[in-house]
């Protein structure tokens, strides 16, 4: 009963996710008024806009206002408007195949096949994310499984902080230790002037520490919970859920519920299949989704009106999930307005330069760590750090490879623990996990993986990491 008492005092007392976003903006708005506002210039390099390193000057000082910080988040929510739709066409289709009760009845008989082996799922799934992640770039697209994944999780004995964590963590941890990563490794080591994918040897190495971390993490933290389930932070929000965790309650898997699967797991395979021939993305995948749930409520006996019913519903419980995406890009949009992000570049670049090669490759690590809280894009990060640091790598005797090295690492750990990633707050809306509680639990991950990154930034300076 204490235990109950000071989990719901916490949540009391802890802000809504929408205060500490709106803290951080207004937090961002008061910088513009202090921070000296400056710019690079930007040069189209083969397709792509980069930052001209040796281009900055000071600008005219253009401070966000109150008004200006309203204005920031509808500008916020139309600039990544393509993912909040994503976001409610997959919550409209899982919420028809839900409708169907393939999912329970489907959860019923896994669950009876694994009984007493519960445990070999966890590095099973995470692992297939992981992979997705290194040589996929899977972020936004790891969403679609979530809805199925909590569930499933708790059905088996553990809870949805489990079910969200072989799909985020999973995918995390190979996005963040790629071997090939086209959206992160290619682009940075395209701009750093070095052959795509080359270093690949150490990265898989690299690749093998990160996700081995997160595997045990998450299944020792399993395996607790699977023992004591009351010793979950996610205990009574679990027991309330709409989905039943009593097996004996599913229906049956009926004709209908495997054809309903059957589609599902067609859908899936579909998607790896559009992702890697055709670099099927938010518009492409949306449409899938929007495709397979109308099947879904066909083949589930759900009819025309029930199926479209079941779409709004689905799609009604995600608003939060999409208001909070826009909401964190809200930031970025104040701090482009007051022309303060070249200046956070600048600054840091020169101290970097002024410290000794050991220590300005960890250095360019932990301030791509930092900066990955402000610009949680991988692909926008790269664009904007790396035509700063190949150069200042040179400078401070740092190879090349291992200031990308720092990139991706830098870009990657944080992805899954900071409130302005919006792929990852969606995520959390989609399990319905509090940040703040996902962010206590997830906090001593996250400073092993930092510690584990800036040991093997270390080693890659100690071996003057090269371009193969």
């Amino acid at each position: 009963m204490s235990s109950q008492k000071k989990r719901v005092g916490f949540a009391e007392r802890f802000p809504h996710v929408l205060v500490l976003l709106f803290a951080i903006i207004l937090l961002a708005a008061l910088s513009t008024y202090i921070v000296t506002p400056g710019s690079y210039e930007r040069v189209v390099v083969e397709g792509r806009e980069v930052i001209d390193p040796v281009s900055y000057q000071v600008v005219e000082r253009t401070p966000v206002g109150f008004f200006g910080v309203l204005k920031s988040i509808p500008q916020g929510l139309n600039e990544v408007g393509f993912i909040i739709f994503f976001i409610f066409i997959v919550g409209g289709a899982f919420g028809i195949i839900s409708k169907t009760g393939a999912v329970d009845a489907g959860i019923a008989s896994l669950t009876r096949i694994l009984e007493g082996r519960e445990k070999i799922i966890i590095p099973a799934i995470m692992g297939v994310f992981a992979l997705g992640g290194s040589t996929l770039g899977m972020a936004e697209e790891t969403l679609v499984f979530i809805p199925a994944m909590v569930p499933l999780a708790i059905a088996l004995g553990f809870d949805s902080l489990t079910g969200v964590a072989v799909v985020l963590i999973g995918a995390g941890a190979g996005f963040a230790g790629a071997f090939m990563n086209p959206f992160t490794i290619g682009i940075a080591q395209g701009i750093a002037e070095l052959p795509i994918f080359s270093g690949m040897g150490f990265r898989i190495g690299v690749w093998f520490v990160i996700t081995g971390i997160a595997v045990a993490f998450v299944y020792r933290y399993a395996a607790k919970i699977k023992e004591n389930p009351e010793l979950s932070p996610m205990y009574e929000e679990d027991q309330k859920r709409s989905h039943s965790v009593d097996i004996s309650e599913f229906d049956k898997l009926e004709n209908h519920h495997k054809h309903v699967l059957a589609v599902v797991i067609i859908g899936f395979l579909i998607l790896i299949w559009g992702v890697t021939q055709y670099g099927w993305y938010i518009t492409e995948i949306s449409a899938l989704f929007l495709g397979i749930g109308i099947a879904s409520g066909l083949i589930g006996k759900l009819g025309v009106n029930g199926t479209a019913e079941s779409f709004v519903e689905g799609a009604r419980d995600l608003t939060m999930a999409a208001i909070i995406v826009g909401v964190a890009r809200a930031i970025l949009v104040v701090l482009n307005d007051g022309n303060i992000i070249d200046t956070i570049l600048f600054s840091v670049s020169n101290a970097i330069e002024g410290l000794p090669s050991y220590f300005s490759a960890l250095g360019m690590y932990f301030f791509q760590s930092l900066l990955n809280i402000i610009v949680p894009s991988g692909s926008g990060q790269a664009a904007l750090t790396m035509p700063i640091m190949s150069p200042l790598s040179d400078l401070v005797g740092v190879s090349r490879q291992t200031a990308v090295l720092a990139y991706q690492l830098g870009d990657g750990f944080t992805n899954i623990w900071s409130p302005t990633s919006g792929y990852f707050m969606a995520g959390l809306g989609l399990a319905g996990v509090g940040w703040e509680k996902w962010a206590k639990w997830f906090m001593p991950l996250l400073l092993i993986w930092l510690a584990a990154g800036g040991v093997l930034v270390t080693i890659a300076h100690l071996i003057q990491y090269g371009p193969f």
